[in-house]
Order: C-alpha cells, then sequence, then structure tokens
C-alpha cells in the first residue's frame, strides 16, 4: 500500500478516471452496435454522426489511439454508404 499522501490520492484519482473512462468506451462500443444493426439507410446516416463524434472524444482524451479511431469511423461510414 502507498505510503505518501500524494500516492494515496492518486490511487483515488486514477481509480475514477479509470470507471469514467470505461463507461465512455462501453456506451460507444453500444452505440457502434446499434449502428451496425442498422438495416434502414436513413436510421444509420441519422447515427453516424453521434457515433462519429463519441469516437472522436474517445481519441481527444486518449481512450483509444488516434488512428484506431480513424479506422472506426472510416470502416463504419463506408458500411453506411453501403446500405
Amino acid at each position: 500500500m502507498a505510503n505518501h499522501k500524494s500516492a494515496l490520492k492518486r490511487i483515488r484519482s486514477s481509480e475514477t478516471k479509470r470507471l469514467r473512462n470505461r463507461y465512455q468506451l462501453k456506451t460507444t462500443r453500444t452505440f457502434v452496435k446499434r449502428l451496425r444493426s442498422a438495416t434502414q439507410k436513413s436510421e444509420a446516416e441519422e447515427l453516424l454522426p453521434k457515433v462519429c463524434s463519441m469516437i472522436d472524444k474517445l481519441a481527444k482524451k486518449n481512450i483509444i489511439h488516434a488512428n484506431n479511431a480513424g479506422n472506426q469511423k472510416s470502416k463504419l461510414t463506408r458500411f453506411v454508404a453501403g446500405l
């Protein structure tokens, strides 16, 4: 266990951040699944900007890598265009 006050605080804050990041990542994954399961193009086109925005926010906060975000957005855009 940590011996310093600052280390204890660091443990608390990193746990809070970990839970927040996990929640945001899981929410984004749920929306990606919802987009991929869309059968009508209009429904998918409506969801795409929201999902892309969520992915961008994850990349900005370093929850996922920037290249990973770009690849995901590219694949989703191709999927929607192909519907």
